[in-house]
């Protein structure tokens, strides 16, 4: 089983320009790059968010995923169940 990491985000917290990195501090769920991109799509579900953060084997921040991502690669005629966040992070990596 692959374990997420929730972040709370306050309700009051409006649009700001920040970094890359500060971004994906303030991004909401942290997952691992082997959990699938199924798993994934189904974690952002549950957390109601459009994005996850996406940490490597030593838990450093490696990308940020949006829903829409995840969704354009699980439609994809090249997509199966083995497909890992791993696999699609050169593409969408920030």
């Amino acid at each position: 089983m692959t374990l997420v990491q929730m972040q709370t985000r306050p309700t009051d917290a409006g649009p700001v320009h920040r970094t890359a990195v500060e971004a994906m501090d303030a991004a909401g769920p942290q997952v691992w790059d082997d959990m699938s991109v199924e798993v994934a799509l189904s974690v952002m579900a549950a957390a109601r968010t459009g994005r996850l953060v996406v940490c490597d084997q030593d838990s450093r921040r490696t990308a940020l995923v949006t829903q829409t991502e995840l969704t354009a690669v699980r439609d994809s005629s090249v997509y199966t169940d083995r497909v890992r966040l791993r696999d699609v992070l050169g593409v969408h990596a920030p």
